[in-house]
């Protein structure tokens, strides 16, 4: 044959028709990242993917686990294992909130690519974020493949081709991909577990027995609830299903599987809790109270500002409401997209149908199992990040599973589809493209006009807080009411402001470390005037951000009295002492965030230098007084 003839035979029939399609599902995928990357990318908005990315940040430097997002109970749990001791304070805290597989992965990735940690002003984007949106796309285009791989060997290449084509239109799972959470790593692991689980059913009642093979496989298991769990503290919860399949469909083999699965458990996981004991006193640090959080005496983010937490007033009925009241935010939020979309749905109806295949039987028992597991860690694991970044945050247990949902769900759609008398062959291909229409369409509605702004605001607007952490020294601390921010933009040390102006500023001021800045945003700002401002216990912070704005009035012998004008009304920034008028003259020039949500930012002038500060008017000496 001639090769001109064989290579359109390769490309038709051939192995070629392989290579050409994997070509074209790259190629969809990049369009997709690029379009989604320019129109739809965001700063962070999470307060757990700015703390994740400091922390990587620390690793990268070399400065072990420890974070400048501190926390006053953190504080205190340090305290109480290490003792009360002025140096303490002085030396790096140590990280207590974050498992530490994803910040080392983040940690790797600032290693090989050196990013610069200025806001690009022409692009309104921070370099740090953008590269890791782009890796988290890398590791989504992994899950397809590993999805393909596994709906192909459970299916066949129809449904395959389905599923992957459900999740890659899925806006939720798109939205993940730039948030800077671990979603995405933690979804990748779920996906690997289920194909191991996989092999080793299908090779026990094909081949039989074989106690190396089955024990290498025990250990590939073990690894990937070790490396799942470090990732999000409630994923060693599928140590009860992965226990359940080996006990039920591995009998003669699982002494060996679970020999080999509990290595990598003990080998990985014990060294940390170690760790977390040793600075803490606590297996988990912060992480292990989330099920005190949002609660009627924790809630918001109550428990993580105190100082001394009461956790005795918190008794089983709170936990229990607690519970229940998450339960019934998820069956009406959270269950209805349990696919990323509304395909999620159709997994519930294949649950009734009977499958040939006996590996597809038995890991969709694994995976109702699983649901059940991280039902129950997502309802009494809830706490204030669920209600202030809603469904894009780290305590969305469900999504973890949607591969293997959408794998079900399109298996389904594709037996409906057989069951159709279509008059014509094409017409089926037609019902399929309107399903991934229609899944596709939440997608498509935010690709449209306008354009969304990259730049979060309110309450974060890197330049504003990169210009307020310049103004200290690398070892003087801050306090504000978005600490992380503060971490990673500003790159300084910012505890959290806790429940009460007095005493607990002064407990922190006067016995652990003297705080020489004030840093308020519409965090605290825009609190309800009358429900919460005047009568709410919780709002302290906001009163005296009051009393500062409207009679230039603070507490007795409160340290932080001078306060820049810049910012006011819409953030308020106090300080020991006038720091911006020690500024240098080269001063970047006043940059506004934007006023809408959907306001379009202009690229600011070139050239825009401010001049040297005039000397500071009578008012800004000393704007406040005593009451």
């Amino acid at each position: 044959m001639p090769p001109i003839q064989d290579l359109v035979y390769r490309l038709e029939v051939g192995g070629g028709v392989r290579v050409v399609r994997w070509i074209a599902a790259l190629l969809v995928f990049l369009g997709l990242a690029y379009w989604f990357d320019a129109r739809e990318y965001q700063n962070f908005y999470s307060p757990e993917a700015m703390q994740t990315a400091e922390i990587a940040r620390n690793l990268a430097r070399g400065r072990g686990f420890t974070t400048r997002c501190i926390r006053p109970f953190g504080m205190t749990l340090v305290e109480r294992k290490l003792g009360i001791d002025p140096a303490i304070g002085k030396k790096p805290h140590p990280e207590l909130t974050d498992p530490p597989v994803y910040p080392l992965v983040l940690a790797g990735l600032m290693k090989v690519i050196p990013f610069s940690y200025q806001m690009n002003l022409s692009t309104w984007r921070f370099p740090p974020e953008v590269g890791i949106a782009i890796f988290n796309q890398v590791l989504f285009f992994l899950v397809l493949y590993l999805t393909y791989r596994l709906a192909k060997k459970l299916f066949d290449f129809e449904v395959a081709v389905l599923a992957v084509a459900m999740m890659a239109v899925s806006d939720v799972l798109w939205r993940f991909t730039t948030s800077g959470l671990s979603t995405i790593l933690a979804m990748l692991w779920v996906v690997c577990l289920a194909h191991t689980l996989v092999r080793i059913e299908e090779e026990l009642r094909l081949n039989g027995p074989r106690r190396g093979w089955f024990f290498v496989r025990g250990l590939l298991l073990g690894l990937w609830l070790a490396l799942a769990g470090l990732t999000r503290y409630s994923l060693f919860l599928l140590i009860v299903p992965v226990g359940l399949y080996g006990f039920l469909y591995l009998r003669r083999v699982r002494l060996w599987v679970f020999a080999g699965g509990i290595l990598p458990l003990i080998l990985l996981v014990t060294p940390w809790i170690v760790r977390n004991y040793q600075v803490s006193g606590t297996p988990f640090g912060l992480a292990g109270y989330a099920i005190y959080q949002e609660t009627l005496p924790f809630s918001g983010a109550n428990l993580e500002r105190m100082i001394e937490p009461p956790l005795e007033e918190v008794g089983f009925l709170d936990l229990l409401r607690k519970g229940i009241v998450s339960a019934e935010r998820m069956v009406v939020q959270d269950f209805p997209l349990l696919g990323g979309h509304w395909l999620g749905g159709l997994f519930l109806a294949a649950l009734i149908l009977r499958f040939r295949n006996p590996s597809v039987s038995r890991l969709r028992l694994w995976i109702l199992v699983a649901l059940g597991m991280l039902t129950l860690g997502q309802a009494f694991g809830r706490t204030w990040i669920s209600d202030r970044v809603p469904m894009i945050n780290t305590e969305n247990l469900l999504i973890l599973i949607a591969p293997l949902i959408l794998c079900y769900g399109a298996a389904l759609l594709v037996l409906l589809l057989d069951q159709m008398d279509l008059p014509i062959p094409e017409l089926r291909h037609f019902l399929k493209g309107v399903f991934i229409f229609v899944a596709f369409f939440p997608l498509l509605v935010r690709f449209l006009p306008p354009r969304t702004v990259p730049i979060v605001y309110p309450p974060y607007f890197p330049p504003w807080i990169e210009t307020h952490a310049s103004l200290l020294k690398p070892d003087e601390l801050m306090m504000s009411d978005i600490p992380w921010a503060v971490a990673w933009y500003g790159d300084r040390d910012c505890i959290w402001i806790p429940m009460k102006v007095v005493p607990d500023f002064y407990k922190i001021n006067d016995q652990r470390r003297p705080v020489v800045a004030l840093y308020l945003t519409q965090e605290t700002g825009n609190a309800h005037f009358q429900r919460e401002i005047l009568q709410g216990r919780d709002f302290d912070w906001s009163r005296f951000m009051l009393d500062v704005l409207l009679h230039q009035r603070l507490p007795s012998q409160f340290p932080l009295k001078y306060a820049r004008q810049r910012y006011l009304p819409d953030q308020l920034l106090l300080c020991d002492r006038p720091r911006w008028l020690e500024m240098p003259p080269s001063q970047p020039a006043k940059i506004k965030p934007p006023t809408r949500a959907t306001e379009e930012i202009p690229s600011p002038k070139p050239k825009l230098i401010q001049p040297p500060p005039p000397p500071p008017p009578p008012q800004e000496k000393s704007t406040t007084k005593p009451r």
